[in-house]
């Protein structure tokens, strides 16, 4: 054996225990609002730290040391202080925004908690149902997407569908199919209040937090939360426009379902879909996102369509897949459209 190579690997396992070790060290960066106290204030030490956030000295202190290790802060030797540099303080402590990185660190401990469960769907089949995670698994999804979807969705994606904006802006009939909390739907009620909306969810905890979202917005009286899915949903008219944004991969039964929101679609209606922006090769997704990415599908997205009997498409299922399937399913016009993100791929449908 090459004792070079031996050596850069086991750096390769130092290096990514680290960045496990790191993200979690982030996650409590997030939650305990230590990020945000030190944005745009320069060199802070750990007293100074300590006592703009209110948190436990010798806590603070610890992970000023750890996030330094990491490189997320800059360490001033001489006068032992730490700052968080405003190019990381824009992912790190801006909440809100379409950059911020807190949803990823949220999301990273409640997959590797079904570790154990996923290791023995590799020897029994089946796998970790979306209702196992938990609430805090919905609460990561939702800062992963919510400033993306609420600055970007209406404003930038629908956008690239002129034919679909003028008919949400003369009003029209909407469904969202895997709506979650209701970030999509209640982002088009802001944009479009001409349309009728309504969200579609399997996910019971999830959608009580979506009607609650939509009290709070005041638009209840023009968005419906329905828990359930497409095959036992039918409503009085068909759809002008239907969402499925970072869903399609992980239905149980994607050509059927699909083929179900067809049947929802109104004759010139338009199905949009996001989805994680993959290359159809292995080859092509040997990178940072990429090994993110498949992490994601063997902890959540694959694992819990095979929970449901389903094929286990997985997060990287790629624009070849994803055309294929909307042809089986029964579209006739399917256009990858050209939305520019470097972390999402964008199609449309037609019958």
């Amino acid at each position: 054996m090459d004792n070079e190579k031996i050596k850069a690997f086991a750096n390769t396992v130092y290096r990514d225990m680290a960045g496990a070790m790191a993200v979690g060290m982030a996650d409590v960066g997030t939650r305990t609002g230590l990020f945000r106290a030190m944005a745009g204030k320069g060199g802070m030490d750990a007293a100074e730290l300590t006592k703009a956030t209110g948190l436990q000295m010798r806590y603070v202190d610890e992970w000023l040391r750890g996030m330094a290790a990491a490189e997320y802060l800059t360490y001033a030797p001489d006068d032992q202080t730490y700052t968080l540099p405003d190019e990381h303080a824009y992912l790190l402590a801006s909440e809100g925004s379409d950059h911020f990185t807190g949803g990823l660190f949220r999301f990273a401990p409640v997959l590797l908690s079904k570790v154990s469960e996923v290791s023995e769907a590799f020897k029994t089949g089946g796998g970790v149902k979306f209702d196992e995670f938990g609430e805090d698994c919905v609460h990561a999804v939702d800062m992963i997407n919510a400033g993306t979807y609420d600055q970007r969705f209406s404003g930038y994606w629908l956008a690239s569908m002129p034919d679909v904006i003028a008919k949400l802006e003369k009003g029209a009939r909407v469904l969202d199919v895997g709506c979650g909390v209701g970030r999509v739907s209640l982002n088009i009620a802001r944009h479009f209040p001409n349309c009728d909306v309504v969200g579609l969810d399997p996910d019971a905890a999830s959608i009580r937090h979506a009607r609650a979202a939509a009290g709070q917005a005041g638009l209840s009286d023009r968005i419906e939360f329905v828990c359930g899915s497409t095959r036992d949903y039918a409503p009085a008219s068909g759809f002008d426009l239907i969402t499925a944004c970072d869903c399609v991969h992980d239905f149980a039964a994607p050509i059927g379902t699909l083929a179900e929101i067809r049947q929802l679609l109104a004759p010139d209606g338009t199905l949009f879909i996001v989805e994680p922006k993959a290359s159809d090769r292995v080859e092509d997704n040997i990178h940072p996102i990429g090994a993110m990415y498949y992490g994601f599908s063997l902890f959540h997205c694959m694992t819990q369509s095979l929970a449901n009997g389903g094929p286990g498409l997985g997060t990287c299922m790629g624009p070849a897949k994803t055309s294929a399937l909307l042809g089986e399913a029964g579209f006739g016009q399917i256009e990858t459209l050209p939305i520019k993100s470097l972390t999402n791929a964008f199609y449309q449908a037609k019958l």
